[in-house]
């Protein structure tokens, strides 16, 4: 595979002491051997393949899903569990210059709608997944950012003044913020793997330890080699997001950014303590920083923190951002800089240089379908993607807004790539002062 980080990047390390591993016990998927032969093959185990062999398996169509590692291994079993609003980085100005504002719209509704579909399939499949908070709130980091909150607040959410947040139980160093009201938190192993539980129920096939080396168009359709084994397959679906590789398919090279997200755990905090810090709400948060801060309390009484910001993936790298996240965490809830973390890890989220998620079939090879890029926001925005892309495999309209489908352009320098984020997350950092 030929991939744009260093081979530690895409080792067991980053993810080291991931708390959700704790939460629920990996699934024994099988590994791949001999000859198989299905109506959709699926690259990448996480929410998008997983969904969308959940509605093929629906369906009645033969589908098996392809893991390169171990189930929950990539970004859906290490992310932050925040499934809310968002999968673009542009703003809403942004989106109706360049899509109208027909298009714009039907954005902003598949967003909500790809909050509405993991509910839907919670509710439908009895999946436990500790689901909490009452939509999502974001905390202004500065008195500027506490403006902008006000001039874009609108009546489908609610705005609060700094004097009120002591009383909503968010203590901390914020100058207000803006609750909107559609979103929840959940645990995203335990989702991905009440997913893959309700798709082998179906009839999915699901292989780990089964890494696509090769893909090639035949006639029938696509043959998939692996180490020990052999598919063919009518369709095949690439859902390997930010851990995809530059050969895995030639489209699929330097159309994504894959950037680092780092999260935190503390241990179970008393009441107590959680009111001397002032923050007792299970609502999940963020802050108006462009290198942004998430974080919310869980109903164990852990608290989760995470940021953005890693560019450099070796042993060093990783120290280094790890010391950076207790550093934040400590200094935006300094109460709690005693408090013990017990678990820390890090994870790929995947960005596209038009800054919009991708989802349709990959121009110029019939059969061959893609989804990726939802910018930190996957476990509702792949989730839908996912979907989208089992109704592309069995022939029906996606019912993607015209952003989704439009096909991503590539980035410039190709593999080098990852030497345009340092100069940009600089400039963004200073943004954000």
């Amino acid at each position: 595979m030929k991939r744009i980080y260093s081979d530690y990047a895409y080792s067991s390390a980053p993810r080291s002491t991931c708390w959700w591993d704790e939460t629920i016990e990996a699934p024994d998927w099988p590994i791949l051997h001999g000859a198989l032969s299905v109506d959709v093959a699926i690259i990448g185990g996480g929410f998008t393949g997983i969904s969308a062999a959940l509605h093929l398996a629906e369906t009645g169509a033969s589908v098996a899903v392809f893991e390169a590692e171990s189930p929950g291994w990539g970004a859906s079993g290490r992310n932050g569990g925040f499934c809310c609003l968002g999968g673009s980085k542009l703003s809403e100005t942004t989106l109706v210059r360049r899509y109208g504002e027909q298009a714009a719209d039907a954005y902003f509704q598949a967003e909500i709608d790809a909050v509405s579909l993991v509910a839907e399939l919670l509710t439908r499949h009895g999946i436990d997944a500790d689901r909490h908070s009452r939509g999502e709130t974001q905390l202004a980091h500065s008195k500027r950012a506490m403006e902008r909150l006000r001039r874009n607040s609108n009546a489908q959410g609610q705005l609060h003044e700094q004097h009120e947040l002591a009383g909503l139980g968010l203590g901390g160093a914020f100058f207000g913020g803006y609750t909107t009201p559609v979103g929840f938190g959940l645990n995203p192993r335990k989702y991905l793997f009440g997913l893959a539980k309700a798709a082998r129920t179906k009839g999915a096939g699901l292989y780990q330890q089964s890494a696509i080396q090769k893909i090639s168009k035949v006639p029938q359709g696509f043959d998939l080699q692996t180490s020990t084994g052999h598919v063919r397959a009518s369709k095949v679906l690439l859902c390997t997001n930010g851990y995809s590789s530059e050969d895995l398919h030639p489209w699929m090279a330097a159309r994504y950014m894959p950037t680092q997200s780092t999260a935190l755990v503390t241990r179970a905090m008393s009441q107590d303590e959680l009111q001397a810090q002032g923050w007792t709400s299970d609502q999940m948060a963020y802050d108006t920083r462009n290198l942004l801060h998430y974080f919310r309390l869980m109903p164990d009484r852990r608290f989760l923190f995470g940021m953005r910001g890693g560019l450099m993936s070796s042993p060093g790298a990783e120290a280094r951002i790890r010391q950076k996240a207790l550093r934040d965490f400590r200094r935006l809830f300094p109460v709690w800089a005693s408090i013990d973390v017990t678990h820390i890890w890090s994870g790929m989220v995947c960005l596209a240089r038009d800054l919009v998620p991708f989802a349709g079939p990959i121009p110029g090879q019939a059969g061959a379908f893609a989804g990726f890029a939802y910018h930190g926001n996957g476990v509702a925005m792949g989730t839908y993607c996912g979907r989208a892309l089992a109704r592309l495999a069995l022939g029906q309209h996606s019912e993607l807004p015209l952003p989704i489908e439009r096909p991503p352009t590539r980035f410039p320098l190709g593999r080098w790539r990852r030497a345009l984020m340092p100069p940009a997350y600089a400039l963004l950092g200073l943004a954000d002062l």
